[in-house]
């Protein structure tokens, strides 16, 4: 087991955050051989790659559901549960719902102590209680690169839903997040960003 005191989280992945996501014309290519799904109550699929799928439950409510997880975008544990669960959590607020319901999803290398496990998932409940969401339990699996994130359940007036294909020329474009976050991120891990640059990109992440 490798002594926390030499745990850097960010040097235990060949990638870090999102850049670890598989490409948008890979993915495109991949999806495109599954079956198509037909419901009049699905409102939002795979089809406008969206933050989210949302199904209409009544005239007056649709649940959104997403699932989000990725590599350590910051060494400090806490730190990165918090920014993961955010990342979920913001899913459901880009489409105009509410956060109600989180479930963890780990993958954690056997080499690490559990208590370094515990502070991120200590991290990720921080920012689900903040949400005003519950935490209602989740999925685990060993890995050799350690990742955390949130499947997460919430709910919107099917009115009211916002889609990414809905944008027109003229819309107001409101930008929650600066532009430029994952250039940071990977500075960050080849020991590059001042640390003002880091204290700002984690005030950043944090935020839902």
């Amino acid at each position: 087991m490798i002594p926390d005191s030499e745990v850097r989280l960010t040097q235990m992945t060949k990638t870090a955050g999102c850049a670890a996501k598989i490409g948008p014309g890979t993915l495109a290519g991949i999806l495109e051989h599954l079956p198509k799904f037909h419901d009049p109550s699905l409102l939002v699929g795979i089809e406008t790659s969206d933050d989210g799928a949302i199904y209409k439950v009544s005239e007056e409510l649709a649940l959104i559901q997403t699932l989000d997880f990725f590599t350590p975008v910051v060494d400090d544990p806490y730190t990165f549960g918090q920014i993961a669960a955010a990342n979920a959590l913001s899913d459901i607020y880009a489409m105009g719902g509410e956060p109600k319901v989180a479930l963890n999803i780990v993958a954690w290398p056997n080499c690490l102590n559990p208590e370094i496990l515990g502070r991120i998932l200590e991290g990720g409940a921080s920012k689900v209680l903040e949400a005003g969401a519950v935490l209602a339990g989740g999925h685990s699996i060993q890995d050799d690169e350690p990742k955390y994130g949130l499947s997460v359940t919430g709910f919107v007036h099917p009115d009211k839903v916002f889609k990414n294909c809905e944008a027109r020329p003229g819309d107001i474009l409101i930008l929650t997040k600066p532009l430029g976050t994952g250039i940071v991120n990977t500075a960050v891990k080849a020991d590059l960003a001042s640390q003002e640059a880091k204290e700002e990109v984690i005030k950043v992440m944090t935020s839902p």
